[in-house]
């Protein structure tokens, strides 16, 4: 069973004629897994988050999500 969908996606895209170089943007969603229970899901967010650490994605604060599946 497949209840929530597990997700990364950046915040922000590269932009030089904003301030910082930076322009708010949603990304496009790229999952990551399924889990069956929110814990779960929580916990694979927490784990993808926290593996997943290079300058590029905390500079464009690439994070896991989850949503209902």
């Amino acid at each position: 069973m497949r209840n929530f969908r597990v997700f990364h996606r950046t915040w922000w895209k590269y932009n030089t004629k904003w301030p910082n170089g930076l322009e708010p943007c949603v990304g496009r969603s790229r999952t990551i897994g399924f889990a069956e229970t929110e814990t779960e899901a929580r916990e694979m967010c927490s784990d993808w988050n926290a593996q997943y650490k290079t300058c590029t994605q905390i500079e464009l604060s690439d994070k896991a999500e989850f949503e209902n599946a």
